[in-house]
């Protein structure tokens, strides 16, 4: 099978075998530099340099030694704790991670990978989407940590990641660092499946129109068939695979075998996307009734198949039409 078909100005749909590697768009790594990273105080950090201020006044007003130690100490851990709060963020590297589709209206997860690879270890580092709810993960020293930042979806085809905001006020909250990361991870959003769903269409005797055919019996083995993508590994005959025969689907008598075509003219109305979500109710439906069925779209036809690579090819061929 080839690895896609191509239609000219209207999608790309990727054979079962290829389909998940491209439901998630992974670029090259981002690494978070020196001109990525801001940072000012924290309200604490204005408090805190209050506190100074007011502590070198007094001990100026009444030359106070001990004041001036204690005022310069604390400088100093101000001072320290700054660098110790950028580095905290300094040079960490991001890659996008997976984003499995959801259907319009459902919230998509992305999943953003941070390593640290300056054997140092990292804490309370926060990841968020702008106004997202963010996710705060420790990075331990030469490690690995996925943050999974989610995102309202609202129509159907490819939904980007935005910008990206990482955050930290490690160790001890005196200073706000934060800094931006784009990457190109895309989550597939499938339509959202109409509501008011017609009957699902039957098959007649030449593929078109009729009943759904089924074969009758004691579930007593029938012979065999050649694997195709979707089937379960449960129905592989591993023994006759073993003696060099490729891989073989166990038959059985008595199982229902239903085979029916989803076209887009047998759809009503002018409005487009409500026929997809007719069609996307229709090949949820199928897959749950566990029939074999068809996809016919205006210029791509998907052959009769089962199984769950079937089912998100369908999803797929419906989401980029």
């Amino acid at each position: 099978m080839a690895n896609s078909l191509n239609i000219p100005g209207k999608f790309k749909i990727t054979s079962p075998k290829t389909w998940f590697r491209t439901a998630i768009a992974i670029n090259s790594a981002t690494r978070l530099s020196r001109r990525h990273i801001y940072i000012l105080p924290t309200r604490f950090g204005w408090l805190f340099a209050l506190l100074l201020l007011a502590l070198l006044t007094g001990s100026i007003n009444y030359s106070i030694s001990l004041g001036f130690a204690m005022t310069f100490l604390l400088a100093g851990v101000g001072a320290i704790s700054m660098l110790h709060t950028w580095r905290n963020l300094a040079n960490l590297k991001i890659t996008a991670g997976r984003a499995k589709p959801v259907f319009a209206g459902e919230n998509a997860v992305f999943e953003i990978n941070v390593h640290e690879e300056n054997n140092r270890a990292r804490y309370s580092i926060f990841a968020s989407f702008t106004a997202g709810k963010p996710d705060v993960q420790d990075i331990t020293a030469m490690g690995e940590s996925t943050f999974k930042l989610t995102l309202h979806s609202q129509k159907r085809g490819w939904l980007k990641a935005p910008k990206i905001t990482f955050t930290t006020e490690f160790p001890v909250s005196l200073f706000h660092v934060w800094a931006y990361a784009e990457t190109e991870c895309q989550c597939l959003i499938y339509p959202t499946p109409s509501l008011h769903s017609q009957t699902l269409p039957s098959i007649d005797s030449d593929g078109a129109t009729g009943q759904l055919s089924t074969t009758q019996g004691d579930d007593d083995f029938a012979g065999h068939r050649n694997y195709q993508f979707g089937d379960s590994p449960k129905r592989v005959d591993w023994k006759a695979s073993s003696r060099e025969q490729g891989l073989l689907i166990k038959q059985f008598q008595g199982e229902a075998s239903s085979t029916l075509w989803l076209d887009f003219n047998a759809t009503t109305g002018n409005n487009v996307e409500l026929r997809i979500s007719q069609l996307t109710r229709w090949v949820v439906e199928a897959d749950k009734l566990n029939l074999k069925y068809g996809l016919r779209l205006p210029q791509l036809n998907i052959q009769p198949n089962t199984g769950d690579s079937h089912y998100h090819q369908c999803l797929t061929a419906l989401a980029l039409m």
